[in-house]
């Protein structure tokens, strides 16, 4: 299994969702986990939104990043435009993509609106998660 660890600025939403549809989806192939600089708690919306799709991250916790558990992970995946300079430095042997997702926490607007930008980022993730489990499924991990 490879070892992936999800990381935005509060792991309240981002990550939690791509953590969610990681261990749904690729149950048996991604050990996944998922932190923060900070942590903020899982967001409402976004266990609103995952249970949607049929997955319920309302049992995940929100978590701050350890350089230990970072260098631990195969992968680190981050998540925020601007965590790809904030982030810590990626621990030597650990490959690091970078999705750049953008927040839907603090959009402005009616209800239908924020959950409508909640529900993009979701769609958005699952999409990326898809194609990670595509290339880890046939045994690409750079």
């Amino acid at each position: 299994m490879v070892k992936v660890m999800f990381l935005c600025i509060g792991n309240s939403c981002r990550s939690q969702m791509a953590e969610g549809f990681a261990r749904a989806m690729g149950a048996g192939l991604i050990a996944p986990h998922s932190a923060g600089l900070i942590a903020a708690g899982v967001h409402p919306r976004a266990i609103t939104v995952m249970k949607e799709v049929g997955i319920d991250i309302s049992g995940q916790r929100s978590k701050e990043f350890d350089e230990d558990t970072l260098a631990s992970m195969d992968m680190i995946v981050t998540l925020c435009a601007n965590l790809e300079t904030s982030c810590p430095p990626t621990p030597s042997g650990v490959q690091r993509l970078h999705w750049p997702v953008k927040d839907p926490v603090g959009t402005a607007g009616t209800e239908e609106e924020i959950m409508r930008e909640f529900r993009r980022a979701r769609d958005e993730i699952r999409e990326k998660i898809q194609r990670l489990i595509q290339r880890l499924s046939q045994g690409e991990t750079r």
